[in-house]
């Protein structure tokens, strides 16, 4: 009896001194979940049209000296990271007035780390040796006309820069003298450009279903691996659920290069938030691969983005993949050995379930937080210590982690502003009666727009409540609210009936397939062979998909599976369409 007290006892020491400090603030978190969760800059280019929002785009994540650094779009500065999970942001002593633009960075032995951006297009490169400060210097010559460069240092010491941005123009090379500041070469290198008639994902629009205007190539990002030299871009446009990353892969950094079989790479056209394009590839702990890319949040304006990660890897043939599957499920972050950041097995508990609220402003309702929507918002009619949001699981579920994602309404800031904070608390119940702390961000100073806390005990709530402490915009608006966990029950039977319809227009195929009982979605999973089924596409609710992705001369293999709030079905049969 004396050793269960104690056990009680330690338990609930643990879980008071949790709840104080913050699940997640001070512990460590073995997850992560996209959209990433750092202090995104508010932008400053459309300030003259009072459009006031947080964006996050077009990341160049290197290693140096065994840490991490990621340069983005407009930040004012940059962010480090000893993780790949945790960071935090840098404002050196020297940068570009306005932010770099479509960044590029590259590590050079360790000795010295060079970025490149400036957003006028004709810019110098920096470098420096001690990032954490920020110290950077200018190489002495100015390289003109780059939108999107990519600075690469091959093994033997020659230098190369890649750019392009454009629904004209391909993607470009130059070789640089690194002896002599960088200059160029007379010769540009033409690399190679969209052919939309023949890849299907690279054609423009949402859905990729405008058939007007050109998609646009943008982005390039070369990674060495095993010899070979496999150059990624971005299309057809970043504020399109459709937004990936390609490659093309050669044996030298200036080609020729070959279209992989295998393509879009990185890609993530359904779920919560959509979009991974113009990204970066870095070798992260353990000798993992992890790419970074850009999603659409696009409603205050097409360039309002997030940043996500994904484990990217080589298969056996040299083909290279992302893993996107419940691409915003948390996932096992890059320090947990062995895990390669695979799919933590955490369901949505929260997906359309009632919502009570202490108030809302017209269409923006209380409903909104579940409906796994990033364009969808909550708005309160007041910003202060009485707002309050109530979930109902509707039965005991397994509370494992919570995501908060706030939305910037008339938000009135502009650039990087230092004190910014996220407080507030969310408390878990099974009766709506009696409350326990679960996230704790009452004392928080951090700047958490995306806010994601892993429990450090999972725990058992039918209600999950949020109650607003401090948001640091003049209006408290929240698009969702995502509780991750596993429910009571079973998980759905696999999927039946899987039809295939493949269109004249060789780049479009229906898919449908039968309805499973208590399936909350599906994924569509597709591929070059069946044990290359790397691509997929989160749909929920519907049983059919129209998919404009295909390249027009290969076959493909496709399956489906069926997921809920207590797991995921087996596959659904693999089936061939040429």
């Amino acid at each position: 009896m004396k050793h269960k007290k104690l056990l009680k006892l330690s338990l609930f020491v643990v879980i008071m001194m949790a709840s104080q400090i913050g699940w997640g603030q001070s512990m460590r978190m073995d997850t992560y979940c996209n959209p990433l969760n750092v202090d995104y800059t508010y932008m400053i280019y459309n300030s003259n049209k009072d459009l006031s929002y947080r964006s996050g785009a077009d990341p160049a994540v290197v290693e140096f000296r065994g840490e991490y650094y990621m340069f983005v779009t407009r930040s004012l500065g940059y962010w480090h990271s000893a993780d790949l999970q945790n960071w935090e942001f840098i404002t050196p002593e020297h940068w570009y007035f306005q932010g770099s633009n479509a960044p590029a960075a590259h590590n050079y032995k360790d000795s010295v780390l060079y970025v490149a951006g400036d957003p006028s297009g004709s810019m110098s490169v920096l470098y420096t040796d001690d990032p954490k400060k920020g110290d950077w210097k200018i190489v002495p010559a100015i390289l003109n006309n780059l939108q999107d460069p990519d600075l690469f240092i091959d093994d033997d010491g020659k230098a190369y820069m890649f750019w392009g941005s454009s629904n004209t123009y391909p993607i470009r090379a130059v070789e640089l003298n690194r002896e002599k500041r960088f200059i160029a070469s007379d010769e540009i290198v033409e690399l190679f450009n969209l052919d939309g008639e023949k890849h299907g994902w690279e054609r423009f629009g949402e859905n990729h279903s405008d058939t007007v205007l050109g998609g646009y190539m943008e982005g390039p990002w070369l990674t060495k691996h095993a010899g070979k030299y496999y150059m990624q871009y971005a299309a057809p446009g970043t504020e399109f659920n459709v937004y990936g990353d390609g490659v093309y892969i050669a044996d030298h950094p200036l080609g020729p290069y070959h279209y992989q079989e295998h393509n879009p790479v990185s890609y993530k056209p359904g779920g919560f938030m959509n979009g991974a394009g113009h990204g970066s590839t870095v070798v992260g702990p353990g000798g993992q691969y992890w790419h970074f890319a850009s999603m659409a949040l696009s409603v205050n304006v097409n360039w309002e983005r997030r940043l996500c990660m994904y484990p990217l890897g080589f298969d056996d043939d040299g083909i290279m993949y992302c893993d996107t599957r419940f691409g915003d499920y948390p996932r096992y972050a890059p320090a947990v050995p062995g895990k390669k950041g695979e799919f933590r097995g955490w369901m949505l508990l929260s997906y359309k379930k009632p919502v009570r609220g202490s108030s809302e402003v017209d269409d923006h309702k209380v409903q909104n937080i579940t409906d796994e929507n990033v364009k969808s918002f909550w708005l309160a009619e007041a910003n202060n210590d009485q707002q309050w949001l109530e979930i109902d699981l509707g039965s005991e579920q397994t509370v494992c982690a919570v995501q908060v994602n706030y939305f910037d309404y008339k938000s009135d800031l502009y650039g990087k502003i230092p004190g910014l904070k996220h407080q507030y608390q969310i408390l878990g119940s099974t009766d709506a009666q009696n409350w326990t702390p679960l996230v704790d961000r009452s004392n928080s100073f951090k700047d958490t727009p995306n806010d994601y806390v892993e429990l450090a005990v999972a725990t058992q709530a039918r209600y999950i409540r949020y109650e607003n402490i401090h948001v640091p915009t003049p209006n408290l608006a929240i698009s969702d609210i995502r509780v991750f966990g596993t429910g009571a029950g079973k998980a759905p039977a696999k999927v039946k009936q899987l039809t295939l319809d493949r269109h004249a227009d060789r780049r479009d195929i229906s898919i449908s397939w039968s309805r499973v009982a208590g399936a909350q979605g599906y994924n569509v999973l597709w591929g070059i062979a069946p044990n290359k089924l790397y691509s997929s596409w989160m749909v929920y609710d519907d049983v059919e998909l129209l998919l404009k992705s295909l390249g027009t001369d290969q076959s493909y293999y496709f399956a489906v599976e069926a997921f809920n709030e207590n797991g995921v079905s087996v596959f659904s049969e693999i089936i061939r369409i040429d």
